[in-house]
């Protein structure tokens, strides 16, 4: 009569034995990774000067944002022509058209930023820029224009110039098109300059002369205009 096999308890091993038949492997707990004094300390040290960059940037921003809302500070780190521009602006009988607009609450950084958040951001680091140079001794007076006042710079306040053709206005109303078909085109300072005394205070300190020409152009351009 066969005698009847007695079931083994199957063996464990530990992980890193050689296997046997029938064993159970059993896991061994991952070491967990523990950083030394020293990494911890650099991380840390990488951390602060990470936290620090983000809040000085933001303090500088936030600084210059409320500066750049003085037009004496921006005219502080300028000589010829911005001083004399300052001067006007101060100036209780407008001569030019950026005098003009001082009585509406109106400063530098109002016209010399574009639209938006970008806009502003854009400036403040050209102002940045330009305030290094000055600091630095590096930058050129009389000071060079670098970045002329755009047309979205002035459309922040008159975009509704552009809808209307009237026959005293159709100018305004055709100006797109003749930059879109001519890289020559004109812009709103071609007529509107800022800062120019040559123009007359009844229509908006535009120079007669200077106007003709720039319609002139764009009817070349256009073909009659229409």
């Amino acid at each position: 009569m066969a005698k009847k096999k007695t079931p083994q308890k199957p063996k464990t091993r530990l992980a890193g034995q050689p296997a046997q038949k029938g064993a159970t492997a059993v896991p061994v707990p991952a070491k967990k990774a523990v950083l030394s004094p020293k990494k911890y300390a650099i991380l840390l040290t990488l951390g602060g000067l990470v936290l620090l960059g983000i809040l000085l940037t933001v303090g500088g921003f936030t600084f210059a944002a409320v500066q750049e809302q003085r037009d004496p500070f921006c005219a502080s780190c300028h000589t010829q022509p911005e001083s004399t521009f300052f001067q006007r602006a101060s100036a209780a009988q407008a001569v030019d058209l950026a005098s003009a607009h001082t009585p509406k609450d109106t400063r530098c950084i109002n016209c010399h930023s574009g639209p938006g958040l970008t806009g502003r951001v854009n400036a403040e680091l050209l102002g940045a820029h330009n305030a290094l140079l000055w600091y630095t001794g590096k930058a050129v007076q009389p000071a060079k224009l670098t970045s002329p006042i755009g047309d979205e710079n002035c459309l922040k306040c008159h975009q509704e110039v552009t809808g209307q053709r009237a026959r005293n206005n159709h100018f305004h109303g055709f100006l797109a098109r003749w930059q879109a078909n001519d890289l020559r085109a004109g812009t709103c300072v071609s007529c509107h300059s800022g800062h120019a005394t040559d123009g007359d205070s009844q229509t908006q300190f535009l120079n007669v002369a200077r106007t003709e020409q720039v319609c002139s152009a764009c009817h070349q351009a256009l073909g009659g205009g229409d």
